[in-house]
């Protein structure tokens, strides 16, 4: 509900991008991220920066190559998403998020119930997987175009 309380917390006007982090989601997020590997080059970027870079790509959809030139460049940001998703961080930090979301709302940090909705139970009881191979098989091959096909009817 959208209590002056609320307002305030979900005003983004101040930030830069709305998909920026602010200082108390930074703080959520920042011990999450690991640390530089030892032996390589330093980070050029700040980590902040960073994610705010991911954030808005992730937020708005838009394409590599038109992130804002005030963000780290795209292919660090692209290096760095890719390094994250395979390394876990990105799961980690949503993992992490939805546990502090639910716990902050009094439930319990992992759901116990599920909602089905009919359509799901529909497809369930006809047999779920089974019933999309037919949509893919091969399609058969069409008579009218075979050369043995013959459109003239054979009389017996």
């Amino acid at each position: 509900m959208w209590t002056t309380k609320n307002r305030a917390r979900y005003d983004r006007s101040k930030l830069r991008y709305p998909s920026d982090l602010t200082d108390a989601e930074w703080s959520h997020v920042s011990s999450l991220i690991p640390p530089a590997r030892r032996g390589g080059n330093r980070r050029h970027h700040d980590e902040r920066e960073l994610v705010n870079g991911l954030m808005y790509v992730l937020s708005t959809g838009c394409q590599w190559r038109a992130v804002p030139k005030d963000l780290p460049p795209r292919s660090t940001l692209y290096d760095y998403f890719d390094l994250w998703s395979y390394d876990g961080t990105l799961h980690r930090i949503h993992e992490t998020l939805c546990v502090k979301c639910r716990e902050q709302a009094e439930r319990e940090a992992s759901p116990t119930a599920a909602i089905i909705d009919s359509q799901s139970v529909k497809s369930a009881e006809k047999g779920g997987p089974a019933s999309t191979r037919t949509a893919m098989t091969r399609a058969k091959k069409s008579r009218a175009r075979s050369g043995t096909f013959s459109s003239i009817r054979k009389v017996s």
